[in-house]
């Protein structure tokens, strides 16, 4: 190639270092980020997006016509994806601004390295449009990463506004069944004449009504706290076969309504992890299993059981119960999905489908993950990854 001006000079230079200069971006970057360097860039492909962008700074450079950055639809594709990844990540519009500030001083002190190795320092006036070619280049690769970013960002706050309008009504009907049949009963105690048989029915309905009230409220606080940014973490290191049987012994009288044994394998082994939230997630994974229990069946029962996994640990909640149907299972742990809504004889059990949901959150707020596996009428296997160390306190890339 013939270096015909400065622009040409640095842009092929760059071509050159390109890998190098994404690898310099990404060492500064990790100064500012407490996490591991996998969860930065978690694919190969996406480590790749940062050296490509910098092949296409090169080229604006030489050529700032022909090959202009905003008509580039491939590589504005690439600085989408870097907004998409970071929203996902859950980091803050000011560390995107903060990742391409860095990229632009890099290759702005590349620049001024370039210059200082030629012989004869290039004029003012060749060095000057390069160095504002390299911001525009950056610029440009900023603003789609960010509209990627905001865009999602927007969607999101619009499906919060929906489904907080979704919980209003659910939750209201919910509280107004409950408290509806409350009056009712409150009011056959009060003014009629009841035969004892009759008076205990009613007495035992109010007792359903008010269990429910207090289930529905306590998951109510649950979504609350989870989103609570002052909410704080208890990390401490717990045998997770004390969380899992404090958690059924909030639960006994429940399980033993419905003859469902609940079985803890000694396998489970002893983690450094937030036990409010594991706890609460063991809560809501029993309270299903049991609440779905087959009565069918002559024992029913729900079993927790942990096998290690390559720097995780597995446990496995076990049941033979009625099993979730196959069209359900991807949209079990999304608030106000419940998996047996059309299942009339199920309607005996109570419940808005935020179990599931809170499940998640708790799962992912300590760094793990959880899967499910079910068989109608054979029972259903909740996976949940966790690992043997907690994640950093801010649980993301901020």
């Amino acid at each position: 190639m013939i270096i015909t001006d400065f622009g040409d000079l640095i842009a092929e230079r760059m071509r050159v270092e390109h890998r190098a200069l994404a690898a310099r971006w990404f060492d500064r970057l990790l100064d500012l980020l407490p996490v591991d360097a996998r969860e930065v860039f978690p694919t190969e492909s996406l480590l790749d997006h940062v050296p490509s962008l910098i092949l296409e700074i090169s080229t604006y450079l030489s050529d700032p016509e022909e090959g202009a950055i905003a008509a580039n639809t491939a590589i504005l594709d690439k600085a989408r994806e870097l907004g998409a990844l970071r929203f996902s990540q859950r980091a803050s519009l000011h560390q995107l601004l903060r990742e391409y500030q860095l990229l632009s001083a890099i290759l702005v002190t590349f620049v001024e390295e370039e210059i200082a190795r030629l012989a004869t320092p290039p004029p003012a006036t060749a060095t000057v449009p390069v160095i504002s070619r390299l911001h525009d280049a950056t610029n440009v690769l900023s603003q789609s990463t960010v509209e990627s970013f905001v865009t999602l960002y927007t969607q999101t706050i619009a499906e919060q506004s929906q489904r907080l309008e979704q919980f209003t009504r659910m939750a209201a009907h919910e509280w107004r069944q409950q408290l509806g049949a409350l009056q009712v009963g409150v009011n056959l105690l009060s003014v009629a004449k009841l035969d004892p048989a009759r008076t205990q029915r009613t007495l035992d309905a109010l007792g359903r009504s008010v269990t429910q009230l207090v289930e529905l409220t306590h998951k109510l606080e649950s979504v609350a706290r989870m989103r609570d940014n002052g909410d704080s973490a208890v990390v401490q290191e717990v045998s997770v076969a004390m969380v899992v049987e404090e958690a059924a012994r909030q639960l006994r009288e429940m399980a033993d309504a419905r003859d469902v044994e609940i079985r803890v394998v000694d396998s489970l082994p002893t983690l450094k992890v937030d036990v409010g939230r594991l706890e609460l997630a063991f809560v809501n994974l029993l309270s299903n299993a049991i609440k779905y229990s087959d009565a069918d069946k002559p024992s029913r029962y729900v079993e927790v059981s942990g096998e290690s996994d390559d720097g995780f640990h597995r446990i496995l909640i076990r049941d033979n119960g009625i099993g979730i149907p196959g069209e359900a299972l991807k949209t079990i742990f999304k608030r106000f999905t419940r998996a047996h809504a059309d299942r009339t004889d199920l309607s005996h059990v109570s419940g808005i489908g935020l179990g599931l949901a809170i499940v998640d959150d708790c799962v992912r707020s300590i760094g793990g993950t959880i899967e499910v596996e079910s068989d109608e009428r054979a029972g259903t296997t909740f996976v949940l990854r966790l690992p043997l160390t907690p994640p950093p306190a801010n649980g993301g890339l901020l």
